[in-house]
């Protein structure tokens, strides 16, 4: 290999840390040589030659996830601290206190700021490093490369483009790569995804033909191809390129890419050429932060900083007019200014002393705000997702193995307010465990069961139906027909028997499953994109149409009872053409060529599609098969439509050109396809229709029911037809025949009628004002109905189309206030952005705190739109989950998630919120009260080191103990009054009200405590008949302040544990060890020996006893009037129970002994650890990642490849043992 040759000195240099770093923070640049210039739209790779890849600079193979590096860590570390506008305030005193017009030693200011920031910076640096250390493991990872016609091991990061690489069964791809051979017969392999979207299921890959001989190393080392493709880019599942070989160019598409994360299945090896390298492959310009959410109790924190910095200049005002005003030369004898050489106090510039007052009351008065609240607050956060929400039992799915997984810590609060539920239906209400239960053929309709949904509107509508037993013959999983006249070949004395053969041979040929094991219909599996389209092809089998073998061009269907009853024989169909569902498509088709010749398409997908594509005529089959959807609608069961196409040689070949133009195009090729799609996919011939039930989830309705009573609104957003849906919120108890339902649909006769002269123009505006007047028209009934008194609940139900012009600027605004107005909103056949839409439309519009919740990468756009995004961890992968906040496994966890957890964060952090404004704000006004009696002076009432370790140490611990273990109802009442959640919605626990009666009280106890302190500086005296001096009174006011405040934070408790005494307790006795230490140690200071002259006095014990009992009589005597006539729900709650005995471990929920030994089990390996960082290398957390973490603490779990690698590239640790976690 000459290009090896050539370039292996310089590639080795390239791959050396220096040359890799300098490739990943340059940009491409543009060098003629070999290579032609890069054009903007697509790059060319020269495969086998890293000379001519050289030149164009592209970038190396290893990855960095990493936030900082040596050189950069300090100063990008500080500037991340100081964008929060809370440090950058502490920066700015503490700069102040170095000045001169300081009153207070910079100590004072520069240690609390250093602690926070030390503490914060320590977090950055382990994150990092444990981000480092994936790194590392990542890019020493060892793959095979093409050199000197051999395969030589070389390291991940070594990996250049253009390099030809082999990767064996299980092993991860290193890099973006063209499938150019494999072992498999026809150049196909078989992949798994789920490190890009958690989905298990195989995806088969082709290598083109002309490729498939480079399999062994000394015919790969002649392979001399040349790639245009696309730039990179974030879009996982489309590729647009080709390839130059031999003077011909041949289309690339995604079938033939293999991304950086996935891994090798059922394939010995393949042969590979790398096209994008590190940071340029898909996946890790896919792995990116999901975008930041704040809470909007941290939004409204940061207003009330505001205020309180209002309120700082404004005491800094007062304090500098008085100083401005004060001084004069009549106070000679003080000395405040000697010769005028100090300005500070000179009387002759008032102004000057105007301007320094201020910044000498700014640093004295600086406490107010609280340096370590968000310390403080991050710390009872991250405690209560670890902790709390992760190890919570009742949320933890048994059937699966997923416990609740909380992704942030940063909205745990949030989850205490939500008023609006976005969800999706499909997998998140339902199973999605799709069965195969109806069917319609040729007008004829088939299956004898009954839905839960059908059984369900019987019971509303007064009759009892029975549920049919089920028969003694054995069901396969995604088939629950029951129907003879299809089974067995008895199809056959049908009236339709061709139909029927059609209609099978569609459910057989037209898909993308994968057979997977033995070819015997007992013991294959089938691997499917999705769970309708294993059933679809299951139901095949099961009438006799068995599809047992795929290649890229040939599907092979074991055919049963086709010429006569009884009779078997193997058919091979050729696949030539696969036109690819998508959410704008909403349809598959398929072009394949019978063995006698015969050409046909066949095409499935939704009603609405399909029949905008059927050939004119049989309308009576038309009629009849509408009416049939709209009957298995009503039984709450998904439909799609079945059609075919016979086509002419002739047309199939000219069709067949534009398509393989459009397939090699570079750009628009997605939108060229369809074009082409649309010219094939017409003039069908309708087959029938199938009908697939999804049953709900376990305690959906409950829940539901339990959520809106706790005063949430749910909305479903689905893709379902408006009857399904209906149905569907019906069996859920989302709506009920007591609601008024606005229905607002586009499957009107009028709208029809117009949709049949085809005129879009005309369609469009028809649409428009049929949606314009039934809004008003359902706007106005519905204010009569608010505004009335019969208190009746409103519904509302919109289908897509319906919805795609309701949110027109012009529309939007009733479309929201109707929304507002109704109890329920179900919106149908929606797409994936729509569902974005309407998410914003409510959380912008209405200013209201959302929750959207799905299981799908359809849903991934509503998860991201919404305040607070779950994702359920269903049948369709872990796309959303990944971009989700929090991770669930059944939506009825949602009730523990939101009215226990939820509801108890939120109640948690108001408090602790609320009593660090309190506690400052009382300790800030003690030392403006004493600036009145100092001339304005600035001079400082406590000693510096007081001040310091006041946040730090005497007031830290109560108020974090009270952020993890207060709770004002235990987790059951909480569920058994879901009304106790309302107080969220309504904001009642962090408010101005709120705020204002705690500054009320501030002002109340700090004027107690200081005026109880002054006077006894005057009647007081020492055991030697001295009189007070100002230190001993500081110390004795700081004692009581001390004793007031961690007493006060008892009186706002609702549980009591030990952990609170402990606490409160703990931190009065640390200040009394402090004060006797630092009174003997500190003998530089005036407060030598403070504390031993009072304590031999009565004057300490008197105050220690009698302050913080006045100071603190008016909050009890409001708290018992406000217990006593105007109680909080939650208080209500509490006296009806109040003889119950308490639940044990104050909300700490861990695992109790209710599970069996094998749950149990599978719990501790549900709960181990996992790779904390969002940048792996191969995108998201590995599947079998755990099972590394498993053998270090003696949980048997199997193998995976991955954990071979990963064990392979670290170092061997000594292993000391390890405490349980629960």
């Amino acid at each position: 290999m000459k290009g090896w040759r050539g370039s292996r000195q310089g590639g080795d240099s390239a791959s050396s840390p220096v040359a890799v770093e300098r490739s990943l923070t340059s940009s491409s640049s543009i060098r003629l040589g070999r290579v032609q210039p890069q054009a903007p739209g697509h790059r060319t790779v020269f495969c086998n030659d890293r000379d001519a890849n050289h030149l164009a600079k592209y970038k190396g193979n290893a990855v960095s996830t990493t936030k900082y590096n040596v050189i950069t860590f300090l100063p990008k570390g500080l500037y991340e601290q100081f964008r929060r506008v809370a440090n950058l305030y502490f920066l700015t005193i503490s700069c102040l206190s170095f000045t001169p017009v300081s009153p207070v030693s910079p100590i004072t200011n520069v240690i609390p700021l250093s602690l926070v920031l030390f503490v914060s910076l320590v977090k950055e640096a382990f994150e990092d490093w444990k981000r480092l250390q994936n790194d590392m493991t990542i890019n020493n990872s060892c793959v095979d490369v093409l050199q000197e016609q051999r395969w030589e091991s070389i390291p991940w990061k070594k990996l250049q483009v253009g390099d030809i690489v082999r990767v064996k069964q299980d092993g991860f791809f290193p890099a973006d790569l063209l499938l150019l051979a494999s072992t498999n017969p026809d150049g196909v392999c078989y992949t798994e995804t789920a490190n890009l979207d958690g989905e298990t299921n195989l995806k088969i890959r082709k290598a083109l033909e002309k490729t498939w001989d480079y399999v062994a190393p000394e015919k790969a080392s002649e392979f001399k191809g040349e790639i245009q493709c696309e730039q990179p880019n974030n879009s996982l599942y489309t590729f647009t390129g080709n390839l130059i070989l031999q003077k011909q160019t041949i289309p690339i598409g995604p079938n033939q890419i293999l991304l950086r994360g996935c891994n090798l299945r059922n394939t010995e090896y393949i042969v590979g050429a790398v096209i994008f390298t590190g940071h340029e492959t898909k996946v890790m310009m896919n792995a990116m932060n999901v975008p930041s959410k704040r809470s909007t109790l941290e939004r409204k924190l940061d207003k009330v900083i505001a205020t309180l910095f209002g309120v700082l200049l404004c005491m800094c005002l007062i304090g500098a007019i008085g100083s401005a005003v004060f001084v004069n030369k009549k106070y000679h004898y003080l000395e405040l200014w000697i010769s005028g050489d100090s300005q500070q106090f000179n009387p002759r510039n008032r102004f000057v002393v105007f301007v320094l007052s201020i910044f000498t009351l700014i640093t004295l008065y600086s406490p107010i705000i609280p340096i370590s609240l968000y310390v403080s607050i991050e710390m009872i956060k991250f405690i209560q997702s670890t902790k709390f929400i992760n190890n919570d039992l009742h949320m933890y799915h048994s059937e699966t193995n997923t416990p609740a997984l909380a992704r942030t810590s940063n909205l745990n609060e949030e989850l205490g307010q939500v008023e609006y539920i976005f969800s999706d239906k499909t997998g998140t209400l339902t199973r999605n465990l799709m069965e195969f239960f109806k069917c319609s053929i040729g007008g004829e309709t088939y299956g004898t069961g009954v839905t839960e949904i059908e059984m369900g509107a019987a019971r509303r509508n007064g009759l009892n139906i029975k549920e049919k037993t089920a028969s003694n013959t054995a069901r396969e999983k995604g088939f629950n027909f029951d129907d003879a006249r299809l089974m067995h070949g008895a199809w056959r004395n049908e009236p339709n028997p061709d139909m029927c053969k059609e209609f099978f041979r569609c459910l057989a040929i037209c898909h993308t499953v994968l057979p997977e094991g033995e070819e015997t219909p007992e013991k294959l599996r089938y691997q499917a994109a999705s769970p309708d389209e294993a059933a679809l092809v299951t139901a095949a089998k099961n009438f006799g149409f068995f599809f047992y073998r795929r290649t890229p061009t040939m599907i092979y269907v074991r055919e049963s009872h086709v010429e006569k009853i009884g009779k078997v024989q193997d058919v091979t169909y050729e696949i030539l053409n696969v036109l690819e569902f998508n959410s704008t498509r909403k349809r598959q088709s398929v072009v394949c060529r019978y063995g006698d010749g015969r050409l046909v398409l066949y095409c499935k997908g939704a009603d609405t599609v399909i029949y905008e594509r059927l050939a004119s005529g049989n309308d009576e089959l038309k009629k009849i098969s509408r009416e049939q959807l709209e009957q298995y609608g009503e039984a709450g069961l998904r439909t799609l439509c079945l059609a075919y196409r016979n086509l002419s040689p002739e047309t199939y070949e000219s069709w067949n050109e534009k398509f393989i133009q459009a397939k090699s195009s570079l750009r628009d090729r997605e939108r060229k396809l369809d074009e082409v799609a649309e010219l094939i996919e017409k003039d069908l011939t309708l087959i029938g229709c199938t009908a697939i039930e999804d049953k709900l989830q376990e305690g959906v309705p409950s829940c539901i029911e339990t959520l809106s009573r706790a005063g949430i609104k749910i909305w479903v957003l689905t893709g379902d037809k408006l009857e399904t849906a209906i149905n569907i919120a019906y069996a859920c108890k989302l709506i009920n025949n007591d609601m008024k339902q606005f229905v607002i649909s586009s499957e009107t006769d009028a709208i029809r009628e117009v949709e049949s002269r085809g005129d879009q123009v005309e369609i469009a505006q028809f649409i428009r004002e049929t949606v314009k007047n039934e809004l008003q028209k359902c706007h106005e009934e519905a204010q009569h109905i608010v505004h009335g008194s019969t208190g009746q609940k409103l519904s509302l139900l919109i289908d897509g189309k319906c919805l795609m012009y309701a949110l027109d600027p012009n529309l939007r605004s009733t479309l929201l206030s109707l929304s507002l107005s109704c109890s329920s909103v179900v919106c149908c056949r929606v797409s994936p952005l729509q569902k974005a839409q309407v998410t914003r439309l409510v959380r912008k519009g209405a200013n209201k705190i959302t929750l959207s919740i799905g299981d799908g990468a359809n849903d991934v756009g509503m998860i991201q739109a919404a305040h607070v995004g779950v994702g359920i961890s269903g049948m369709e992968g872990m796309q959303a989950v990944m971009a989700s906040d929090f991770a669930i496994a059944q939506f009825r966890f949602l009730t523990d998630l939101l009215l226990v957890h939820g509801r108890w964060s939120y109640l948690r952090l108001c408090k602790v919120v609320s009593y660090f404004f309190y506690k400052n704000l009382t300790f800030t006004l003690t030392q403006f009260w004493y600036t009145f009696q100092t001339g304005y002076s600035g001079q400082r009432f406590y000693d510096d080191w007081f001040q310091s370790l006041y946040n730090v140490i005497f007031t830290a611990l109560p108020v974090i103990i009270v952020g993890l273990l207060d709770k004002d109802v235990n987790a059951s009442l909480s569920k058994k009054y879901p009304q106790l959640y309302k107080q969220g919605i309504d904001n009642a626990f962090f408010n101005w009200k709120v705020v204002g009666t705690l500054a009320c009280f501030s002002v109340y106890q700090s004027v107690i405590v200081y005026n109880f302190a002054i006077a006894s500086s005057t009647t007081g005296l020492t055991s030697a008949g001295k009189i007070l001096g100002v230190w001993d009174i500081s110390t004795a006011a700081f004692t009581c302040l001390v004793i007031t405040v961690n007493l006060r934070l008892l009186m706002m408790c609702n549980t009591v544990t030990r952990w609170h005494s402990i606490s409160v307790g703990g931190s009065i006795l640390a200040w009394f060890i402090f004060i006797f230490i630092y009174s003997l140690v500190f003998v530089n200071k005036g407060t030598y020996f403070t504390i031993y002259v009072l304590m031999s006095t009565a004057y300490l014990y008197l105050l220690a006893i009698l302050v913080p009992i006045v100071a603190l009589l008016g909050d009890f005597l409001y708290q018992g009037a406000q217990r006593w006539f105007y109680p909080y729900d939650y208080q209500i709650v509490q006296e009806i129970h109040r003889h119950e005995p308490e639940s044990i471990g104050a909300g700490l929920l861990e695992v109790g002994n209710q599970l069996t030994p094998e749950e149990e089990r599978r719990y501790a390996f549900a709960l181990l650890p996992r790779e904390r960082s969002k940048h792996t290398g191969f995108a998201f957390d590995s599947p079998g990642y755990e099972s590394f973490f498993a053998t270090q603490q003696g949980v048997s779990a199997p193998q995976k490849p991955w954990d071979v690698i990963r064990r392979a590239s670290m170092k061997p640790k000594s292993k000391s043992p390890r405490t349980s976690r629960h």
